[in-house]
């Protein structure tokens, strides 16, 4: 056990702080165990279909044009991993979905990080000119933002289901001596959850929840959202 201290702490407080570090020390073993029982699969089906995605690109500085994208040509870098989120946006929705915005929000910056070991693109069923426009409002930088909307991929990888409707699914592919072969979904988000928990499927990738499980207040019944009330700032004297 780590001798570890900290101000005007009790006894008391110190044994509940060492029994819990024994179940943390547990989850972080069981985190690794799960880590390389996901590396040792097998490889999954191969991809039906070489997808052609949209995407945009830059005329001159103030002109973009839709150009198509093909699936085999996301494996970029020397790497042979393709990591797709699903992003809930599809074209009769309003606006986004909020819960896949904040992932977003997150995955944006840690983006150069990613692409230094694996690709990383974010799909979404809108037309792809849609999806830049709200990429542009949340001032993201480093997302490779793709539409789905002429293709099946969201169908074919559960990103939707049979009645349409958009579902926030992390897929991860693998290229194989030339052909592409699925090898993990975050089929937990079909798995039904404990009595008032979410699915927990992609919270790996989700910095929110890391953060406010560390905190007494947990959780709770909070789910983000695309914007907060803005403080009224109060007026110096």
């Amino acid at each position: 056990m780590p001798d570890i201290r900290f101000p005007n702490e009790t006894d008391e407080y110190r044994r509940a702080r060492a029994a819990l570090l024994t179940d943390e020390r547990e989850l972080r073993r069981m985190t690794e165990r799960v880590a390389e029982r996901r590396r040792r699969l097998p490889l999954g089906g191969e991809v039906p279909d070489d997808y052609e995605f949209e995407e945009t690109a830059a005329a001159d500085k103030d002109v973009a044009y839709v150009v198509p994208r093909r699936m085999s040509s996301l494996f970029e870098g020397g790497h042979d991993t393709l990591v797709i989120y699903s992003f809930m946006y599809g074209p009769d929705m309003k606006r986004p979905c909020p819960l896949c915005t904040s992932i977003l929000d997150g995955l944006d910056g840690q983006a150069p990080h990613i692409t230094q070991r694996a690709n990383l693109a974010v799909v979404a069923k809108s037309p792809i000119a849609r999806i830049q426009a709200f990429a542009h409002e949340r001032g993201w930088r480093n997302l490779h933002l793709l539409s789905s909307a002429r293709n099946t991929y969201n169908r074919d990888y559960h990103g939707e289901d049979a009645q349409g409707e958009q579902l926030p699914m992390a897929n991860v592919f693998v290229r194989r001596d030339g052909r592409i072969h699925h090898f993990w979904s975050s089929e937990l988000f079909h798995d039904p959850p404990d009595p008032s928990q979410d699915p927990r499927h992609v919270d790996a990738i989700w910095p929110l929840w890391n953060v406010l499980d560390w905190t007494p207040e947990g959780r709770g019944a909070f789910h983000p959202k695309l914007e907060y009330p803005v403080a009224v700032p109060i007026p110096l004297l």
